[in-house]
């Protein structure tokens, strides 16, 4: 792909190919996180001891697929500033935000 250069539309067509291959990833994500936040409650309401100790393992399967949700909308942002800075006409120069 190096040297090749795309035209607009094809920048285009790729970056609505893959707003629409993340937001399906993190939909999944988010529909799998529901599932375990319903299964730590029910286990925490049951009181049972397995159950509870069980909610160890479910917390830390959520808070990757949180992470991984972070870094679906990290990568979409960054593909959208590149998109931006290669052709699009209605970007202001000058114009960056400064991430801490």
């Amino acid at each position: 792909m190096e040297g090749e250069t795309l035209s607009r539309g094809e920048i285009d067509g790729k970056m609505v190919q893959r707003f629409q291959k993340n937001f399906v990833q993190v939909q999944n994500i988010l529909e799998q996180n529901r599932m375990l936040i319903n299964e730590i409650n029910q286990n925490q309401e049951s009181r049972m001891a397995g159950n509870v100790s069980r909610n160890v393992g479910l917390i830390r399967e959520l808070n990757n697929n949180i992470r991984r949700v972070v870094d679906l909308y990290a990568d979409l942002s960054t593909s959208f500033t590149k998109s931006n800075e290669h052709g699009d006409s209605a970007a202001k120069p000058g114009y960056k935000r400064n991430r801490p």
